[in-house]
């Protein structure tokens, strides 16, 4: 809203969990670990405000409870504060403090937006709410604003939107030193008017400054329907912005897109966390990305690769579909299952694409069942294996912690013309996102590439492969990187564009096909 208007953002999530970043997490307890082009690991929210906002966002734009007292306790073991008692008030929150001036400073923009995760009374968000009440005080009112965004859920029984879980959320926040200026409802329809006049009353501010994120059919239309309610024009009103007329022009194209399919397509995407899709998150907007450019919904099944590990004979669940995608992950879990999808796609010549782990499983499947070493495997699934085609990075090897260590953010990569991955992005240098442990061993490149893989991007040095294709398969593309953390709506990813591309020129074709 702010954009369209003609103003530069940035966007700072602030996480009140003791970790340091999400680089440690499980998926399946906080969601997808989003990579910045610096390096980070961080909240999957923050890939949200990159799609979004179109704007690449630094690692230092995630601020987490363990990176705020790690600062402070070792500036008190350094004998920083000249002898004082350490106290959340005021050294942990002035230390907030300036990590939100100082990224808003780096940015060099116009409003610094700053979302305070966590729910209204959770006891480790206190300081972060202290630290931005002070923040008024010390910026000013003209320069400040507080949207506080709550909960009106909707009885099934009469149908009624209850506002009081939000009431109590706004007393509970006056209660702590913070008025909300804008109370925006997230409710699954809009407000109706006595429900708006109870929420402005009880939250004390005036109806205009109360708004709907009512549930849509695409995600991409809630700035239009915010704004539409008067929000945008409310915000630059209340702080004192000069109030240009906005233009949505290309936004509102990019949500048709979404909204005007001509054609559809079914992808597998065969791993290990398939129970919680926010666990692949960036991929499955990189897929819509590209089928919104296509004009083709993407449908996309979940697929426990475990199920393949059980019961070999469910892989053929997998011809009905128009494509297979094997996406990252971790550890020996469901490995043997990619590694049977990965060759499924493969004999049958269906459009593939593998990212990080599944790029490194198919390096697997084609070393076992193209060049015929039966055992060849990763040293992080098995350790003893005899063929390790998939080996620890070497700069890897001396690391004894987790957080933070792995190769990660936006590195070059040289692509060899004439190969699909090339006319893919249609350039010679790229920069792609990174976040793994281990890469293809150099000792097998030859044996591999003798039998028909063709190595198509590496890295500037020549010593790290980062794509690999069949040259006879209808798409079958591997990627070291993480090419969905750049995918942006209406500016898809290269690789998941010509795979949904693919995948919709074998679907046209077995329709077409007569039986």
């Amino acid at each position: 809203m702010l954009q369209v208007r003609g103003f530069s953002v940035t966007a700072i999530k602030i996480d009140p969990y003791l970790n340091v970043d999400a680089g440690t997490m499980n998926p399946y307890m906080h969601g997808e670990v989003f990579v910045t082009e610096d390096g980070g690991e961080i909240d999957m929210d923050l890939g949200h405000y990159e799609r979004f906002l179109d704007i690449n966002l630094p690692k230092d734009n995630n601020i987490t409870t363990g990176q705020i007292y790690r600062e402070v306790i070792e500036r008190e073991r350094r004998g920083d504060y000249l002898g004082a008692c350490v106290q959340v008030v005021p050294h942990v929150t002035d230390e907030i403090k300036r990590r939100i001036r100082l990224a808003g400073r780096r940015s060099n923009v116009d409003i610094v937006i700053v979302e305070v995760g966590g729910t209204v009374g959770d006891i480790e968000s206190l300081p972060f709410l202290e630290a931005i009440r002070q923040m008024r005080l010390e910026e000013g009112y003209e320069n400040t604003l507080f949207v506080h965004v709550a909960l009106v859920p909707i009885l099934d029984v009469t149908g009624e939107q209850k506002t009081k879980p939000c009431q109590h959320s706004v007393n509970e926040l006056r209660r702590i030193g913070i008025q909300p200026d804008i109370i925006v409802a997230r409710c699954s329809i809009p407000l109706n008017n006595p429900a708006k006049h109870k929420i402005a009353l009880y939250g004390s501010v005036s109806e205009e400054a109360v708004f709907t994120s009512y549930t849509v059919d695409c995600i991409y239309k809630v700035p239009l329907i915010l704004d539409e309610q008067g929000m945008g024009n409310y915000i630059v009103s209340r702080i004192g912005l000069k109030s240009n007329t906005p233009n949505w022009s290309y936004w509102k194209s990019v949500v048709t897109s979404f909204l005007n399919y001509e054609h559809e397509v079914k992808i597998a995407l065969c791993g290990k966390y398939a129970k919680l899709a926010d666990a692949y998150i960036s991929i499955n907007e990189a897929l819509k990305h590209a089928g919104a450019k296509l004009k083709t919904k993407v449908n996309i099944d979940w697929i426990e690769t475990e199920i393949f590990e059980e019961s070999p004979e469910k892989l053929n669940i997998l011809s009905k579909y128009d494509g297979i995608l094997v996406p990252p992950g971790f550890g020996a879990r469901g490995s043997e299952g990619k590694i049977l999808s990965v060759k499924f796609a493969r004999e049958n010549n269906i459009p593939f694409l593998g990212i990080c782990f599944g790029f490194q499983m198919s390096i697997i499947e084609f070393a076992r069942n193209v060049v015929g070493l039966d055992d060849a495997n990763s040293t992080e699934i098995d350790p003893e294996t005899a063929n390790p085609v998939i080996d620890l990075l070497p700069e890897q090897r001396n690391i004894r912690f987790l957080g933070g260590t792995m190769r990660l953010g936006a590195h070059p990569i040289i692509l060899e013309p004439g190969t699909l991955t090339y006319k893919l992005y249609g350039k010679t240098i790229v920069y792609e996102r990174h976040r793994h442990r281990y890469e293809v061993n150099p000792s097998y490149w030859d044996l591999l590439q003798r039998h028909g893989l063709i190595f198509s991007g590496r890295s500037p040095d020549g010593q790290r492969i980062e794509f690999v294709e069949l040259p006879r398969h209808r798409f079958f593309l591997g990627s070291q990187a993480h090419p969905e953390f750049k995918s942006r709506p209406g500016k898809p990813s290269p690789p998941y564009l010509g795979f949904v591309k693919a995948a919709l020129e074998y679907s046209l074709q077995r329709s077409s096909t007569p039986v």
